[in-house]
């Protein structure tokens, strides 16, 4: 398992009976995750200094409930990626620090080019992928069908101090907006997507993981260009081994490339314990 554990804004403090204790920058927020199944707690007296709690409802769905006075919006840092927090209506913050283990990979393949390198960022959402590659000198493409989302992600584009780079922000659905770049003969040297489990487009197209991901994968190979840099696929989605998100990958792109798949994880403080967060796979160029 791939663990982000390069975190000084961001900690899991303790985990246990389906929720998480967890510290952002100067805030402790309790959040459900199905991943839990344990009941022990390891660090109990911990659990009493929080600011907010997520409570999930008996209909579905769920509500913030406040100790202490949180803030609309707060920074954390990531090395030198800044993210604007804020608590959401379904549990989220708008990051996932899990995340930081693609990030990182990312960051590492661009600089090791000695070429201007287009990403194509796929259902981008607050743009955590889209920040660490500008930082790393790419050209962005930043593709997701929320407004709102995409907004955030200038947001911590603009807290990054990044916002001179070459970044497009489009508000599209995925699929129509691949098919208008085929048409048009735009092509990018890196593909990053994180799909969601399930979906709606722009003008209230349905996506579903299982049903579309494989067409998605091989739509994506006509934007890619003559020598790809690499294409990550990252997925939340239950029951989808990241075996498949490999096997799709190796189906799909022609070039010479190492293909590799796995867990990415959250480690918690003081202890031994992982909690795994998501699964990816990723093709890169030899």
């Amino acid at each position: 398992m791939n663990i982000a554990n390069n975190w000084t804004d961001y900690e899991i403090i303790d985990m246990a009976n389906g929720e998480k204790l967890e510290r952002w920058g100067n805030f402790r927020l309790i959040r459900p995750d199905p991943q839990i199944i344990w009941k022990e707690k390891t660090f109990s007296n911990e659990w009493k200094k929080y600011d907010a709690i997520y409570n999930r409802s008996s209909k579905g769905g769920g509500a913030w409930k406040y100790k202490n006075n949180v803030p609309n919006s707060w920074k954390i840092k990531y090395q030198d990626l800044v993210f604007n927090i804020k608590l959401m209506g379904f549990k989220h913050t708008g990051l996932f620090p899990e995340q930081a283990v693609n990030w990182n990979w990312c960051m590492d393949k661009i600089k090791s080019e000695k070429r201007n390198i287009k990403v194509l960022n796929l259902f981008a959402y607050t743009g955590g992928a889209t920040v660490a590659c500008l930082k790393a000198g790419a050209e962005v493409c930043h593709v997701d069908s929320s407004k709102g989302m995409v907004s955030w992600a200038k947001e911590n584009v603009i807290s990054s101090k990044l916002q001179d780079r070459k970044v497009r922000y489009i508000v599209d659905d995925v699929v129509k907006f691949i098919q208008r770049e085929i048409r048009r003969g735009n092509k990018y040297d890196a593909i990053i997507m994180d799909p969601p489990s399930y979906g709606r487009g722009t003008k209230g197209e349905i996506w579903k993981f299982e049903e579309n991901i494989a067409d998605l994968v091989n739509l994506c190979i006509g934007v890619l260009s003559k020598d790809p840099l690499f294409f990550l696929i990252n997925s939340y989605t239950t029951g989808i081994s990241s075996a498949v998100l490999g096997n799709l990958l190796n189906m799909n792109i022609k070039q010479k490339g190492i293909i590799s798949f796995g867990e990415i994880g959250l480690p918690m403080k003081n202890s031994k314990l992982v909690l795994p967060c998501g699964i990816y796979g990723r093709w890169e160029k030899k």
